[in-house]
């Protein structure tokens, strides 16, 4: 049972953590679409909780075609109306329209490196950098927020892009005690 695991802080009392710690948290991402969604919902949490954008992260998708960066970076003043009345999502004018600058810029970027996963991985080398490399996460963290912002990225400061590195494991940031700790059997 999920709720019997040791499990970092962060993740051991709320339900709906459980699933996302366990099974996607830390785990290397290396799909676009993928990372294209994690780095627009991380944006979205600017100023809210986790919990609040893991909420609506169905409504998210729903919202923006699954992060379909080539859809969404079609979006006019038509499909921004209806996101900004979109109940599903966090309805903030200047994220929705971050999303979509972000799909712009992701499709250069994709166009630019071949993908965005081999751009994005090259700030740490290909290789997740673990809980003890934690200074050199933040520096990193820091470098890519400059870079993404330099691209035309919103909503990229570089606890965002810690956050960001987290999520799709180029930082494996487990506790100690997590049963997902670097080491241990997962």
């Amino acid at each position: 049972m999920r709720t019997q695991r040791a499990r970092c802080k962060w993740a051991s009392t709320e339900p709906l953590f459980f699933a996302y710690h366990d099974d996607e948290w830390g785990t290397p991402v290396h799909d676009d679409r993928m990372l294209f969604e994690m780095l627009n919902l991380e944006g979205a949490q600017a100023g809210l909780s986790w919990l609040t954008i893991l909420k609506k992260r169905d409504g998210y998708r729903a919202a923006f075609e699954n992060f379909e960066p080539e859809k969404v970076a079609r979006y006019g003043e038509r499909e921004k109306a209806r996101l900004l009345a979109d109940a599903g999502i966090v309805r903030n004018r200047a994220k929705v329209d971050a999303v979509i600058v972000n799909a712009r810029a992701f499709l250069e970027v994709e166009q630019q490196a071949g993908s965005f996963d081999e751009f994005i991985w090259r700030f740490v080398a290909h290789e997740p950098l673990t809980r003890s490399r934690r200074r050199r996460a933040m520096t990193v963290s820091a470098e890519m927020s400059r870079e993404l912002s330099r691209l035309g990225f919103k909503f990229v400061g570089p606890t965002i892009c810690f956050a960001f590195m987290q999520a799709v494991g180029m930082v494996d940031d487990h506790e100690p005690g997590c049963f997902r700790h670097a080491g241990k059997a997962r």
